[in-house]
């Protein structure tokens, strides 16, 4: 239900025009604060665009009326544009067969079938044994000739009970994959027959000013770089061109480090990555954080070399640079497509369009046009005169006007639908991207979605997922962290990604070959990014969207990037001994975590002069810039986010007297154990350990 104001703002209409259609229509609403039911809501949307398209046949009319001494072919050119390619007497008929055909869509809702039984988190014995409707007996005999022993009260991993539900001719589902409320994880099975062929979405990255919104401008002949600052794309969005009678997606990126998590997200959603690479400047470090993303997010990869119209280019360095990040191109017996470009010229363009649509063949890309419409939100913002407006790329499905649709924890119903050039159109295929309104809410950008038969059946899935979001609080579902790693391997992973980050090269090189020979029961570690210097954010987001857990070697994170972990529940452990992270590991591996202690960080203090003394060593004037400085405790010196120092504070000092503390906001002397190499601009961390409790 909503108010005749709520629903004028949704139109883009006056109250009065409202309120003169209900009269009209009979209905018993009197002021802008009236409530609608569902059913004067949809008499009200076909009143609504009736008139909608009545206007728009009057103004196609007119059009053509004005063109009488044009050229017909002249005038048909323009008349289609006028119309938006679909004419109103078009658009009017499409939408009444939409309609029609709605009667025929596969729904999304999974069905409970009869050789289906669902595994939920913690099954026992004598639950699956009451699924299964055998006896628990029965069950431990099983069970025990695959080696498993096992009593009644037992809890069942999903493997071992997958392996004895076969035996009763039954297939195991896990509760998530058929849950319609965790529709980022619900199982859609499509018959073969149902699948078409659909258009890739293509994801471009690479550094800041490497050409990538002028890329996508010499493929879409439009200037699209007009209205952007300072060189930065302002939003994300998605556009779809035209090649030989194939249709291409391109998710458009920002390439700035401050949009890495919408670049994170972008890889995640996307067939085929084009990174692109300035052949006068060669690969760079967003060059790299590109290269990492596509690769977790386990995609092809095209290298696009562009600006080779400079004096200036190198394109063998290019090569070079890109063979040591990993991408070696197939002149050189690796398997990367290197395409060489000039976005301003337009040369190399046609090939590297023909290169994804030839690369989208090989993988053979389908989807089911003939069910309720999935996929991801692109962007979403709000406009005064319309409320939300969302862009959606169609990852699965048919997306309609009127589709009542659940996106993250908001619901509604498909009010209009405009495709990437702004054309009102009736229905939206699979890798479409599209605008919609309609939507209670404002979501974020990587949320899912999902159009459902009924606005009854959205708005209860909704509620739903609003209610789960809720008690998850600020935690990820894809975290994962050493106390629950023996718990995840048990449950059937068989990797542990890892981003790993180290003080210097040596460190790195030394860290991550021992991390790569742990094999604990066939489980081994997969290292998705290992560099050296400080953890950063986009660690942190690389880690979040691939499961992984982040480890430090002599570097410490940020306050703003531990903030970041713990808002996405990614877990960051730091050493600085290389037997300790891979005893840790292999411990939390196999179940056998010793007890945990926890830095409490007391507080931060800002080098900003330096005393020497023969007698005292240096003596570091500080300024406390978080918490406090305790005398006596633990201290590390950082530099650069890098350790230099790991030791204890010898002393503070306030003026000449010797204190045990000072407090954020105050200026100290500060005198290190047994070293004396501190320079301004280092920031000394006074902590403690503690132990936690479990």
């Amino acid at each position: 239900m909503m108010t005749v104001k709520e629903y004028a703002l949704d139109v883009n209409k006056s109250v009065k025009v409202i309120l003169d259609k209900c009269s009209s229509l009979g209905f018993e609403v009197y002021g802008e604060d009236d409530l609608l039911s569902e059913e004067q809501v949809i008499d009200l949307d076909n009143a609504v665009y009736d008139d909608f398209e009545d206007e728009l046949i009057d103004k196609v009319e007119e059009i053509v009326s004005n063109m009488k001494n044009v050229d017909d072919s002249v005038k048909l050119q323009k008349l289609k544009k006028k119309s938006d390619i679909i004419s109103a007497s078009d658009f009017k008929n499409r939408k009444k067969e939409m309609y029609k055909h709605k009667e025929k869509l596969i729904s999304n809702a999974p069905n409970k079938e009869d050789n289906k039984i669902l595994y939920k988190e913690g099954m026992t014995l004598s639950m699956l044994a009451n699924e299964l409707s055998v006896s628990p007996i029965e069950l431990i005999k099983k069970f025990m000739s695959l080696g498993v022993m096992l009593n009644i009260n037992s809890t069942i991993s999903f493997d071992d009970a997958e392996l004895v539900v076969i035996d009763y001719n039954k297939e195991l589902k896990k509760e998530e994959t058929m849950d319609a409320s965790n529709f980022e994880k619900l199982e859609i099975n499509d018959n073969e027959e149902d699948l078409k062929e659909r258009p890739p979405v293509v994801t471009i990255m690479g550094h800041v000013d490497h050409g990538k919104t002028s890329l996508l401008d010499a493929i879409r002949k439009t200037n699209v770089v007009v209205g952007e600052a300072g060189g930065i794309t302002q939003h994300i969005g998605a556009y779809q061109v035209e090649r030989n009678g194939k249709k291409i997606t391109f998710i458009d990126t920002p390439g700035h480090a401050a949009f890495t998590e919408m670049r994170a997200r972008g890889a995640a959603i996307t067939d085929i990555v084009i990174i692109i690479v300035a052949a006068d400047d060669g690969v760079m470090p967003q060059t790299k954080e590109a290269i990492d993303h596509a690769k977790a997010a386990k995609v092809p990869i095209i290298v696009a070399v562009n600006k080779i119209d400079k004096k200036e280019a190198n394109i063998e360095k290019v090569l070079t640079e890109m063979t040591e990040a990993g991408l070696t191109p197939e002149a050189w017996g690796g398997d990367t497509t290197f395409v060489n470009i000039s976005a301003k010229t337009g040369e190399g363009i046609d090939e590297l369009l023909e290169t994804i649509i030839l690369m989208s063949e090989i993988k053979g890309l389908k989807a089911n046009p003939n069910r309720y419409a999935l996929g991801t939100v692109i962007e979403a913002k709000l406009d005064k005169n319309v409320g939300g407006v969302i862009t959606l790329l169609i990852q699965n499905g048919t997306l309609r006007l009127g589709d009542p649709i659940v996106v993250g924890t908001s619901f509604g119903k498909v009010r209009t639908l405009k495709n990437d050039i702004g054309v009102e159109i009736v229905e939206a295929l699979p890798s479409t991207p599209v605008e919609i309104t309609g939507i209670n809410e404002i979501p974020s950008a990587g949320d899912r979605f999902m159009a459902f038969e009924t606005e009854k059946q959205a708005k209860q899935i909704a509620e739903t997922r609003k209610e789960k979001a809720k008690q998850k609080a600020n935690i990820n579902s894809n975290s994962i962290t050493l106390d629950d790693l023996f718990s995840k391997i048990e449950n059937g992973i068989k990797e542990i990604n890892i981003v790993l980050k180290a003080d210097v090269k040596g460190s790195e090189e030394a860290v991550r070959n021992a991390l790569s020979k742990i094999n604990v029961e066939g489980v081994r570690t997969n290292i998705i990014r290992s560099g050296t210097g400080t953890i950063t954010e986009s660690d942190v987001v690389l880690a979040n969207a691939s499961s992984a857990i982040v480890i430090g070697f002599n570097v410490r994170p940020s306050s703003k990037t531990k903030d970041l972990a713990k808002e996405y529940g990614v877990e960051i452990r730091l050493h600085n001994i290389i037997y300790k992270v891979i005893e840790e590991l292999e411990q939390a591996m196999k179940g056998m975590l010793d007890p945990e202690f926890e830095e409490k960080v007391l507080g931060e203090a800002e080098v900003r002069q330096l005393f020497k003394f023969s007698k005292v060593g240096t003596i570091a004037g500080c300024y406390v810039i978080s918490g406090m400085i305790k005398s006596n405790s633990k201290a590390r010196l950082l530099r650069g986010g890098v350790v230099i120092y790991d030791g204890n504070i010898k002393s503070v000092q306030r003026e000449k007297d010797s204190v045990k503390e000072v407090k954020n906001g105050f200026e100290c002397g500060i005198t290190l154990e047994d070293y004396n190499d501190i320079k301004e601009g280092d920031i000394i961390e006074s902590y403690e350990m503690v132990e936690i409790k479990k």
